[in-house]
């Protein structure tokens, strides 16, 4: 009796441990739960002002294996693909199809590039193209859609950097674009696992100031974190044509921001600048706000916004321009929203305007010297 309980238990013993090496693959739900779970969303919708096109923009339901493995670095606030150069949160578009507004057949696009990973969609000034990104396993492209054709062409290599926000402005002709490359000469990134540190990270409070501050993820912790942030946020612009010749049109920096003027003949663009902090998000680094012509002369630096760490709680708080535009008006857009915001409606002279939280215009216009 002893020795066959013995034998059960060796026999169990060993079923166990085989069953436990067992190399099991991700398996499927039952046919009626994978009916309910695996669904195609309705597509994002864009349409021209003329009302002539209506484009669909379809996506996965759901992300696939590959795009959850994928490599992350969490930096200032930032999730970001080190490969690929573009937010490891990005939300993909996978096919785009359009149809006339006066007509019934939904068509798909020539041209589209295979196993797509589209983003940025963004009509021209003129709304007889449209500019997208398609990020491929080495990095982004610049894609673009003629409306006439109905054909795709790809205009870039995969080398822009999408980090921060869409690598791309329209120019105003609609005949090129302003782009924003990774640099030929960029810092390589370093792996935290071979930096040792040469001592501790010290943070410094001011006797006698007291804030209330938020708690964010995902912040700079130390020296290695702020070189591979500046390196990930480095870039080169360019200006492309639509037969994809590209030409230097800004040499490396830490570009956060392009934004075009309403007339074409300027561009606003804002660095992000030292020093950085520990504490808060790349949002509230410091930024140099400055205004060229749209062949790169720089006309103006109009705004240095500081390190902001700490923030006024109540309701009231101090003017301060969190976001500038460029326009000849003040539209909308600019005019609603919780933030102070500035327009500089002539760039030459930097006459500008500061627009309170509730979107009334302060009596307050000044020329910057």
């Amino acid at each position: 009796m002893k020795k066959t309980t013995l034998a059960l238990a060796t026999l169990c013993g060993v079923t166990g441990s085989a069953l436990a090496q067992t190399d099991l693959t991700y398996q499927k739900p039952p046919q009626e739960i994978l009916e309910l779970a695996d669904f195609e969303r309705a597509p994002l919708l864009m349409m021209d002002s003329q009302l002539k096109y209506l484009v669909f923009n379809y996506t996965n339901t759901y992300k696939t294996l590959e795009e959850l493995a994928q490599e992350e670095l969490r930096l200032a606030g930032l999730r970001i693909n080190p490969v690929t150069r573009i937010s490891s949160t990005a939300r993909y578009y996978n096919k785009l199809t359009f149809k006339k507004l006066l007509g019934d057949q939904e068509i798909a696009f020539e041209g589209m590039p295979t196993n797509a990973q589209i983003a940025n969609q963004t009509w021209s000034p003129d709304e007889s193209k449209i500019a997208f990104t398609n990020t491929t396993a080495k990095g982004v492209e610049l894609w673009i859609i003629d409306m006439a054709t109905g054909k795709a062409n790809l205009l870039s290599q995969a080398n822009l950097n999408a980090v921060i926000r869409s690598p791309f402005v329209w120019a105003a002709d609609s005949k090129g674009l302003f782009i924003t490359v990774r640099p030929k000469n960029g810092d390589e990134l370093i792996k935290e696992n071979q930096v040792l540190p040469t001592g501790p990270t010290i943070s410094n409070s001011v006797v006698g100031q007291t804030a209330q501050n938020i708690t964010y993820q995902d912040l700079l912790q130390n020296s290695t974190d702020e070189k591979n942030f500046d390196a990930l946020i480095s870039s080169e612009i360019y200006y492309i044509d639509l037969n994809g010749i590209a030409k230097l049109w800004a040499p490396k920096d830490q570009y956060a921001k392009l934004a075009l003027s309403p007339d074409g003949n300027y561009l606003l663009i804002d660095k992000i600048i030292r020093p950085y902090s520990y504490i808060v998000p790349y949002a509230k680094f410091p930024v140099l706000t400055e205004v060229y012509t749209k062949e790169g002369e720089l006309v103006k630096t109009i705004n240095q916004k500081p390190l902001i760490e700490h923030e006024h709680v109540g309701l009231w708080q101090p003017i301060r321009v969190n976001e500038i535009f460029l326009g000849e008006q003040i539209n909308q857009q600019h005019s609603t929203g919780p933030k102070h915001k500035m327009v500089v409606t002539q760039p030459k002279k930097c006459l500008t305007e500061i627009l309170y939280t509730n979107g009334k215009l302060l009596s307050l216009t000044n020329q910057v010297t």
